[in-house]
């Protein structure tokens, strides 16, 4: 049996330039400043006595061959392993998986791709998880998602991820007030989900403005870079704020009435800044404030689900052989 632990992640700045598109078409490139989360999706692979494949996460499959697999993250994570027959997956998450703004599908395959290989008798490296998660969902699938996610499964910390022509660059940032951020940032969810795909699928209404708005985000990037490792945690908070204003007008479909409202009522208690984390349409808000921020949010009307922000500094991760 081997158990994979794969981190969910929460982007400070930068998300939406690590999409090709933008990326590898923009003088500067792409880049997300993130941290990976004390939050995880565990992946178990255990062997069969026969030859079928059973897959079990919030549906159950068995299937006599892993083509016919409906999971299309767990058939390509075979294909790519070579683990093709006679093995019981599952996939077990901290937090409900779809439509959070984690990179929960990310964190998927890239645990799923550990395990196998592992599986298989192989250990694969960081850079190759990442990579290979990249090739199964945006190349093999066709999703139209960026390359952030994938890496901060793999890696884990704070990261300053940079995308281009020449490829994706992981700079580990050098950050001395960590008690500082799990303090003061907060996770607090929305009630509300939809698929990042979708979202992203939708054109924007005004192309120019949706550009300006990415090259302005893109700068963001920089500066939550510079504010993180000189620990100006005030600032950074200001910072998400501008980056949700940023990000709300690139498509309708990024926000809506019930998002809008909560986010009021996440200033209205004191919050110095929040964002929707993800392409947007639900999921959960980062937010900053002092450290009693977390008291006051308890006291919002509406019942939300507040996740104080923990990190973890070692990725994806094999924590069980045998």
């Amino acid at each position: 049996m081997i158990i994979s632990r794969t981190p969910l992640r929460a982007s400070f700045c930068g998300g939406g330039t690590d999409i090709d598109q933008f990326s590898k078409s923009h003088q500067d490139g792409g880049k997300v400043v993130s941290l990976a989360l004390d939050k995880y999706i565990y992946v178990i692979v255990n062997r069969r006595f026969d030859n079928k494949v059973r897959v079990s996460y919030s549906a159950l499959e068995i299937v006599d061959d892993f083509e016919n697999l409906s999971h299309e993250l767990v058939r390509e994570a075979m294909r790519v392993t070579g683990v093709t027959s006679g093995v019981e997956i599952t996939t077990i998450a901290d937090i409900p998986s779809r439509g959070t703004g984690l990179g929960s599908s990310s964190t998927v395959t890239v645990g799923l791709l550990n395990a196998l290989h592992k599986f298989s008798g192989h250990d694969a490296s960081p850079k190759q998880l990442a990579e290979e998660a990249c090739r199964i969902e945006i190349e093999v699938l066709g999703q139209p998602i960026g390359r952030q996610d994938q890496y901060a499964a793999a890696f884990g910390g704070i990261n300053s991820i940079s995308f281009g022509t020449d490829g994706v660059t992981v700079k580990p940032l050098r950050v001395s007030c960590q008690s500082e951020i799990c303090e003061q940032f907060t996770l607090v969810f929305t009630g509300l989900s939809r698929s990042a795909s979708d979202v992203l699928k939708e054109e924007p209404e005004d192309p120019e403005d949706k550009l300006s708005r990415m090259r302005k985000i893109r700068i963001q990037a920089d500066l939550a870079e510079e504010y993180l490792e000189s620990c100006n945690l005030s600032d950074l908070g200001l910072l998400i704020g501008e980056a949700w204003e940023e990000k709300r007008g690139i498509s309708s479909s990024v926000t809506r009435d019930e998002i809008d409202l909560l986010h009021q009522e996440i200033m209205s208690v004191g919050a110095s800044g929040a964002k929707l984390l993800g392409a947007g349409g639900g999921g959960f808000f980062l937010v900053h404030g002092s450290v009693s921020l977390r008291k006051d949010l308890n006291l919002l009307k509406r019942a939300n689900k507040l996740i104080p922000v923990g990190l973890d500094n070692k990725g994806s991760t094999i924590i069980y052989e045998g």
